[in-house]
């Protein structure tokens, strides 16, 4: 089909779409591919048409033109289109519908972080064997290049690490909570009243759909096949006021961070840490001052030192813009008969596991008030091999509160110590335990 629809479109054919899905992004991008058809066909080099739209109850969409509407995703896959265009998510039958669709050589353009996240081996290696091209620019960051850069734009580069706030929701509840002093429950609260948190908020506040996002970062930059389920994940539900408190007392913020690194060992080997957690991050650091729903990536490569990509992570019209953006790169591939990038996973670097991965901690301690129980504490990180980066303490009548920052140690040594240390006698708490980035 692929070859077929080449020849053609040079030759003037139109270039057929066919849409699954159209909710907040897929309605934009069928309001875009009709009020902007003809600036479309002259970005594309060949009029764009919309050839059907997959919906699961055509008599609920009105404002849709209705000889385009189908429940029949299968079959529209199948009939005589050049695209398919997949934003209804999760994994099956979706998964099967693409499947079919590249192996047919049909392009796909899709926004479905889940099932690249997972799956993205099958569907590049669909891709490869029939020639068709597979782009998914709105997976990630909504309307932020972001994965082109790094497909594309940094393939001549050696990428050291991806760093960023890729989930709008969990940035405006920690964004909120360091802005007003309130705690978690009341905060997300306030954005599902915003409309800022689903009616039910687990893939966001449990860090699963930063974790997706994270393997997808994390194979591009890295050149090595990572999926979800390699991402270390944990969510913000455990950050309280008082953690967001002490962060600012140190002149830092908490955001939830996904976190790509090229790791190497002490014998020259390398490897890969994906990881999803609060951090405390200084306040002069640029992902900081990144505040409400907006998403941001910092990136750090050999040549091109740091950089970073800022924008509305989310929503109908930003995404349908990376969209857009993607189907335009296929219809231009089309048109001339070439293709897009293929995948790269030729380093193929082994996933390093949590308990191994250089980290540092920030702890805070509530201790008993007398002679060398800073000593005592000191020992215990000594004893796990953990040094110390700088200590604050606060005497309050009986006891004294103790902070300590950490110099980087490997993850489960760190976790050891605060263990340990739960257990001491003179510690009567363990207020809170959170890892810091940005610092050298």
């Amino acid at each position: 089909m692929t070859s077929m629809a080449g020849l053609s479109t040079a030759d003037g054919k139109t270039i057929r779409v066919a849409l699954l899905g159209c909710g907040t992004v897929g309605s934009e991008v069928a309001r875009l591919l009709t009020e902007q058809a003809d600036e479309l066909a002259a970005r594309a080099g060949a009029p764009v048409e919309l050839a059907g739209i997959a919906v699961r109850r055509p008599d609920k969409h009105p404002e849709l033109p209705q000889h385009l509407l189908t429940s029949d995703a299968a079959a529209l896959v199948e009939s005589d289109v050049d695209v398919v265009v997949e934003l209804i998510g999760g994994i099956e039958p979706v998964q099967t519908w693409l499947l079919t669709a590249l192996r047919k050589g049909k392009s796909v353009v899709t926004a479905n972080k889940a099932l690249l996240s997972e799956h993205s081996a099958e569907l590049f290696e669909a891709a490869d064997a029939s020639g068709a091209d597979l782009y998914f620019e709105a997976a990630v960051a909504g309307a932020i290049p972001l994965l082109r850069p790094l497909r594309e734009s940094l393939a001549g580069d050696r990428i050291t690490k991806v760093m960023g706030i890729v989930n709008g929701t969990t940035n405006f509840i920690l964004s909120a909570m360091d802005s007003t002093g309130a705690g978690y429950a009341e905060t997300l609260e306030e954005a599902s009243r915003l409309g800022y948190a689903e009616a039910d908020p687990t893939a966001d506040v449990d860090g699963y759909d930063a974790a997706a996002k994270a393997a997808i970062l994390a194979s591009l930059a890295f050149h090595s096949r990572v999926t979800a389920s390699d991402v270390h994940r944990e969510g913000i539900a455990g950050v309280t006021a008082s953690d967001i408190a002490a962060a600012k007392a140190l002149g830092r913020t908490v955001k939830l961070l996904a976190i790509c690194e090229r790791v190497t060992a002490d014998d020259g080997t390398e490897s890969v840490s994906a990881r999803v957690h609060p951090v405390m991050i200084p306040r002069s650091h640029p992902l900081a001052g990144v505040n409400g729903a907006f998403n941001a990536v910092f990136v750090e490569a050999d040549a091109a030192g740091e950089l970073m990509f800022y924008g509305q992570g989310a929503g109908g019209a930003p995404t349908a813009s990376a969209v857009l953006g993607d189907l335009v790169a296929v219809a231009r591939n089309l048109v001339v008969g070439g293709r897009g990038p293929r995948e790269s996973a030729h380093a193929a670097l082994p996933v390093r596991p949590m308990g191994q991965t250089p980290t540092r901690y920030h702890v805070s301690l509530d201790v008993a008030d007398r002679p060398g129980v800073l000593a005592q504490v000191a020992q215990v990180f000594a004893a796990h091999d953990v040094s110390i980066a700088a200590v604050r303490q606060r005497d309050r009548h009986a006891t004294a509160s103790l902070v300590i920052v950490t110099h980087l140690a490997p993850d489960a040594a760190l976790q050891a110590t605060v263990e340990a240390i739960g257990k001491m006698d003179v510690v009567h708490e363990v207020v809170s335990v959170m890892r810091v980035e940005g610092e050298d």
